[in-house]
Order: C-alpha cells, then structure tokens, then sequence
C-alpha cells in the first residue's frame, strides 16, 4: 500500500508525521472520517476488526466484501476520493475463536486472511499473540511469530491472485485488548526495548523460514505498549519520559515504526507527542463511537425538553435493549450498583454494539426526523451541545441533525489529523 509506505518513509526521514486509523463500522463515524479528510488530499484509513467483520459475519452481520462495499458506498456518497481510501483489517488472526483448538483456530485464519486481501483490504494487522484452547499462557514469541508468517503467506497468495497494490504488514505480541482494558487500570509497564528486539528477531526469522524474506520491507509496523490504555472511567496518559529508550531503539530499524492502539480518549498534546516518538500509526475506535453516544444522547435529551411527549423515547428504548439483550456487556460490567451507568458512559463504550439493533435504529430514525422537522432552538444547544452552538452561530455548522452528530465525531477526528500532520 503506497500511501502507508510513503508515510513510513518520511516519518523515517525525519518528518513527523503519521497515519490514524478509524477502527469503527457505524455509518456516521464512517462518513465523518471521510468528510474531515476532504479537500486535505490525505489518505484515510478504515479499518475492519476481526469481531466486526469476518467470514461469518461478525457483529455487524458483514464479511469483508461486504464491508468494503459499506465504506465504498459512503465515500461515493460524500464525494470522497476512492484513491485516497485505504481499507485495514484489525487483529486478524484467531482472536474470534481463542476457545477452539490452535490448528482449528488458525484454519479459520486462514479464510479470515484470504477473504480479507481478496476484497481489497491492503494494511493487514498479523495479530496471533492470543491463545487458543490448547496452547499454553502466554505464547512464547516464537509460536506468535511463526503462526503470523503462516497468515502472511495466505495473504501474500490472495494478493498475488487479485492483483492491485501490494499489502502492507502490522506484527506484534504486545498487542492491547481490543476495545479498551476489561479491569480498572492504575498504571502501565511500557514494553522495553528488549522485548520490541525479540519480537522483530521472531518475525524476521520465522518470515524467512516460510520463504517470505522479500515481504518484510513490506512490514511496516510493530504494535507495543507506549503506556497508554483506558478502563471503564480512567485513561492512562502518555508519558514520553517512560518511553524514551522505546522510541530511540526503533530509530535502528529502517523500516519500521510503532502502531499504538487504544489511543482513544488521549489528550490531543499527546496525541502529537506519540507521533513525534515514531508511534506513527495510531488506532482510534471506542473514542469516536463514544463520541457519537454524547451527541446522541445529548440530541435525545434535547428532544424530550423540546418535544415532550411527541418525543421519541430514544434514550429510554436503547437502554431497554441493553437490558433484554445485555451479551455485549454484561461480563463487562460487573459492579451492579454501577451498571446503568457503566452501560451509558463506560469509556470502554460497549453501547456501540447495539446502534444497528432494529428497535435503536427505528427509535433513532424518529428523533432525527422529529428535529429536523422542529429544530432545534438556540437556547437548548447552548444547553447540551455548546461546541456545536458555538459553530452554527458562527456559520461553520447547518442547525440538523445529523449534521450535528457528524460534527460531534469530527472534533475527536480532527485531533488525529493535526497529531499525524507535520504542522
């Protein structure tokens, strides 16, 4: 993928700049990722989660071809240029079937891989660090190592079959949870420079074990611990004097630069601070969708003080599915004095999982509908939504909507565009 190893190869030349990454399926996040990017001739790039999107379908109920034609049509709709869209896929590997034997697991990896690279996904993260019913806890590197080669060459084999750019590859064994820690953090170890020397030894040599010498230019990327996570209520902030000897080591290896994931929820100074330490690849997923929940809930709120009883429930009926319907979160929140309100403003964000919900989806097409046949007064966006005020009075911002929610994720993606800028 040209424009990733472009960025690469100027952050490597002393340019500090980088590249984020909206790990997100909800069509308002999409389209707001691909609105800010327009008129900045910079590429954007989405990506896919192995839970999200898979051969089976995932939470979404889409397969990456699916899902490729999802963000297509969304950029075709806002006039985004396809030739500045670059698609990923996030922990693939056998993150979705970790309670199957390994040989099992990584079967359906493979499909995983192929189906990928096969509908046009080119920033592949090689993520085998999790394991499997029969492995042991943790996975030595090796093992790690040796199973992401096996990936690599499936899709190595699938890219060569369809054609088009060259993937680019991200590796790893330090690699955070997904969507944020399960447990209230109070501080992170940063990985030492020994075990990011480690990690690359096991890749480079289990890459030229499988034949795959001439794709490890094309590995752009090592997901480690910089020190920054978040819980439930909690973030842990970058620290750059923790990671000083961290961000130095890879200044050796000319083709590499870090990928931190769980930047969400960072303040935008260390946003930039990352960047500048060569975590030139940052990942943003539960910061944006929770940014769309305030809105939402902020235009819901909105909606009963204006509307009252013609309103449409919308807050209330979300929280009802929650509650009839709670796989997505009920192993996560466990304190059940807290519950109702983890399930609302949990930084972890697990809301997310029910937008597409039917019954969410109905309620909200009423709200939307409701205040854009009644907008919104003056007075009750300077209430709820004082950013958003700020720029209708100023002319930035149209008084609807679904403007306003865009806008509301746009703010939190602006700061991952100033951070990866040279500015």
């Amino acid at each position: 993928m040209k424009a990733i190893l472009d960025v690469v190869q100027k952050h490597k030349a002393g340019q500090p700049i980088g590249i984020y990454s909206v790990c997100s399926a909800h069509p308002i996040v999409i389209e707001a990722a691909l609105r800010v990017g327009l008129g900045k001739d910079i590429p954007i790039l989405i990506e896919a989660t192995s839970n999200q999107v898979n051969q089976f379908g995932g939470y979404t109920g889409m397969t990456p071809d699916l899902f490729r034609q999802f963000v297509v049509d969304i950029a075709e709709t806002v006039g985004f240029p396809l030739n500045q869209l670059l698609l990923g896929g996030d922990h693939l590997g056998p993150n979705c079937w970790q309670g199957e034997i390994a040989e099992e697991a990584m079967a359906k990896s493979d499909v995983l891989i192929e189906q990928y690279v096969s509908a046009g996904f080119r920033k592949i993260h090689l993520d085998c660090s999790m394991s499997c019913k029969d492995d042991s806890v943790p996975l030595p590197d090796e093992v790690v190592a040796s199973r992401a080669a096996r990936l690599c060459a499936v899709a190595e084999a699938a890219w060569q079959k369809v054609g088009g750019e060259a993937p680019v590859y991200i590796v790893g064994t330090e690699v955070p949870v997904p969507g944020g820690a399960h447990e209230d953090l109070q501080e992170l170890s940063v990985t030492t420079p020994v075990a990011a020397a480690a990690t690359i030894k096991a890749h480079r040599i289990a890459f030229m074990a499988a034949g795959l010498g001439s794709v490890w230019s094309r590995v752009v990327g090592l997901v480690v611990q910089p020190g920054v996570e978040f819980d439930h209520h909690k973030v842990i902030d970058y620290r750059p004097a923790k990671a000083i000897e961290l961000s130095q080591f890879i200044e050796s290896e000319p083709t590499l630069v870090y990928e931190a994931h769980s930047t969400d929820y960072q303040t935008p100074a260390n946003l930039k601070s990352l960047v500048g330490d060569h975590f030139a690849i940052l990942k943003v997923g539960p910061g944006v969708t929770f940014a769309l929940r305030e809105t939402l809930w902020a235009l819901a709120d909105i909606e009963t003080e204006w509307l009252d009883k013609r309103s449409s429930n919308f807050k209330n009926i979300v929280l009802a599915v929650m509650a009839a319907e709670p796989n997505y979160w009920k192993k996560y929140y466990c304190d059940e004095v807290r519950q109702d309100f983890d399930k609302q403003f949990s930084l972890s964000d697990r809301i997310r999982y029910y937008w597409p919900h039917p019954a969410i989806q109905k309620a909200q097409a009423i709200m939307l509908s409701n205040l854009e046949r009644e907008p919104v007064p003056l007075t009750l966006l300077s209430q709820y939504l004082p950013v958003q005020y700020a720029a209708i009075r100023d002319g930035r911002l149209v008084n609807k909507p679904t403007e306003i929610l865009i806008d509301g994720v746009a703010n939190v993606l602006n700061q991952y565009i100033n951070a990866c800028s040279a500015s």
